[in-house]
């Protein structure tokens, strides 16, 4: 699988939406140099009241801007950097890779992917009906398809800019499906 980097976004403060770059800064195992979200432990805002010392699993979000495609035939305008991820891919099957998969990004940066973004309902605050569209229920098995993007950690630093390759590298089998973190 090799796909591209459509665009990169980080924000200093707790925002849901992050501001779009020319470039940004992986950091081995921390996360993008000066966004929120950067650190060794949890950082999302909700969860470090309750477990603070856990792990940062969810280091950089990731999107596919074909979610934007599709939203957009259901009447939502939504664009890079806007629910919050850090790296917006296009031609990369990011839901349908399993936990552990490595993205390959630009020259030097490598990504070990953790588990599926939980969506939450500041998606409806930004756009109401939002919600509904990003994640969706089978109704035969009961169980949640989850639709935007997947969580990350940097293996290996690097800069990472618009236009760069992604490049996939699956993990041995056996593969673990993803779950959200």
């Amino acid at each position: 699988m090799a796909g591209q980097v459509a665009a990169v976004s980080r924000d200093e403060t707790y925002t849901f939406s992050k501001t779009n770059r020319d470039s940004i800064t992986l950091l081995a195992g921390l996360g993008v140099e000066g966004d929120v979200h950067a650190g060794e432990t949890i950082r999302h805002q909700f969860r470090m009241t309750y477990e603070p010392g856990l792990p940062n699993l969810r280091q950089v979000h990731l999107m596919h801007e074909e979610l934007f495609d599709e939203l957009a035939l259901k009447g939502f305008e939504v664009s890079a950097g806007q629910l919050g991820e850090n790296i917006t891919t296009r031609e990369v099957d990011l839901l349908g890779l399993p936990t552990g998969a490595l993205l390959h990004l630009g020259e030097q940066a490598v990504l070990e992917v953790t588990g599926l973004r939980n969506p939450c309902s500041k998606i409806n605050d930004f756009r109401s009906g939002l919600l509904g569209e990003v994640f969706a229920m089978d109704p035969v098995s009961g169980e949640f398809t989850f639709k935007s993007g997947v969580m990350a950690v940097v293996r290996r630093g690097g800069i990472v800019r618009p236009g760069d390759p992604v490049q996939v590298e699956i993990p041995p089998l056996p593969h673990r499906a993803l779950e959200r973190v």
